[in-house]
Formats: C-alpha cells, sequence, structure tokens
C-alpha cells in the first residue's frame, strides 16, 4: 500500500469533528486530526490487520478519541471512506458505508 484517498465525506467528517474539538480546547482539534493521520498511517502500513465491519469497509479505531477510520482497499491504495463517532447509529453507519 503506497497511498490513501479521502472521499470528501470523510475529510468533512474529520473538519467537523476537529472543530467541534478545537471548541472544547484550542489545540485539542490539532490533536485529533494527528490521531487521525497516525490512524490512517497505521491502515497504509498493514490495511488487513483491521477488522472487516461492514461488507469489504474495514475500521481503524482513532487513539485517544472516540472515532473509527473507516476504509476500503482499491486496487494499490486505499479509499477513507468515513471517520465517524463510535457512539453513531449502527444504521447510520451502515448506511454511509454502503455509500
Amino acid at each position: 500500500m503506497t497511498r490513501a484517498w479521502f472521499l470528501a465525506a470523510a475529510f468533512d467528517d474529520v473538519e467537523a469533528a476537529r472543530q467541534w474539538y478545537e471548541a472544547q480546547r484550542p489545540g485539542l482539534g490539532d490533536e485529533f486530526v494527528s490521531a487521525v493521520d497516525a490512524a490512517v498511517t497505521a491502515v497504509v502500513e498493514f490495511p488487513e490487520a483491521y477488522p472487516l465491519v461492514h461488507r469489504d469497509a474495514r475500521r481503524c479505531l482513532v487513539e485517544r478519541f472516540p472515532y473509527g477510520v473507516f476504509y476500503r482497499v482499491a486496487g494499490d491504495g486505499l479509499v477513507v471512506v468515513a471517520c465517524l463517532h463510535a457512539a453513531h447509529d449502527p444504521e447510520r453507519r451502515a448506511r454511509r458505508l454502503r455509500g
């Protein structure tokens, strides 16, 4: 694996969470983004190490924050399809992962 691409919706997920965390405490939003980056780096290095959670979508939990990075392996890279809070409704998550 060499690359990760974010769908626009996944990028929006990260940005919305960043803004929320930043409003809670200055700098926390940047810490969240760094944790997401670390999760994506881990996924790029070992994409098959994370569990399948919906059809061909896998999830890597974000350290320190209650979020998961949801992705699909695509050719020689992967596509991040969502970054969702762990408390999200499972049906809503399934709809997002279906596309």
